[in-house]
Formats: C-alpha cells, sequence, structure tokens
C-alpha cells in the first residue's frame, strides 16, 4: 500500500516550540523549519510585537519520526544535521 506523502507528519520540540514537518517538502524548508531560530524571519519581533525569548540550553531539541526520536544538534551544517535532514526528506518522500 502507498503512502500518501502529504499525510505524514514529522512532530519536533525545538527551542521551546512545537514544530510539525509534513511534505513535500525540500531539504532546504525542512532545514529552515527545524532550525527556525536561526533564519532571518526568527530574529525579527513576533507578530504582537515581542521580541524572541532566550531558550533554556538545557532542554533538548528532539523530532519525533516514525522511526523513533532523535535529538536535533545545534548546528544545521554540521554532518550529523545532514544525515538528519536526509533522514527526514526521506520520511517526508516515501514514493522517491
Amino acid at each position: 500500500m502507498a503512502t500518501d506523502a502529504d499525510a505524514i507528519r514529522i512532530t519536533g520540540k525545538v527551542q521551546g516550540r512545537d514544530i510539525i514537518l509534513s511534505g513535500p517538502l525540500s531539504k532546504d524548508e525542512i532545514r529552515d523549519r527545524v532550525w527556525w531560530w536561526q533564519t532571518p524571519d526568527a530574529r525579527e519581533p513576533h507578530e504582537h510585537g515581542e521580541a524572541q525569548h532566550p531558550h533554556d540550553e538545557s532542554a533538548r531539541d528532539v523530532i519525533a519520526t516514525p522511526g523513533g526520536y532523535y535529538e536535533i544538534p545545534h548546528d544545521p551544517h554540521a554532518r550529523e544535521a545532514s544525515e538528519l535532514i536526509d533522514m527526514l526528506y526521506a520520511e517526508l518522500h516515501p514514493a522517491e
């Protein structure tokens, strides 16, 4: 039975914020959503005008996939981050 890529949802808790990935997304889109706090948009005040609050660095950033839970590395360009992006991409694009 084929899996509809639009039905796949991957969830996570990153920098204190819940994130949801649902396909199809490009690898760059995955990187931007998982490491959202490092994108230029994240540095802008939120819609209600408040600035981004500091994050408790002792909290772990994790993402849950059908294959398990994974810790998110702080550096989005580290080897571990690239491997995580490749795995997330494969989860979101099962037919490829």
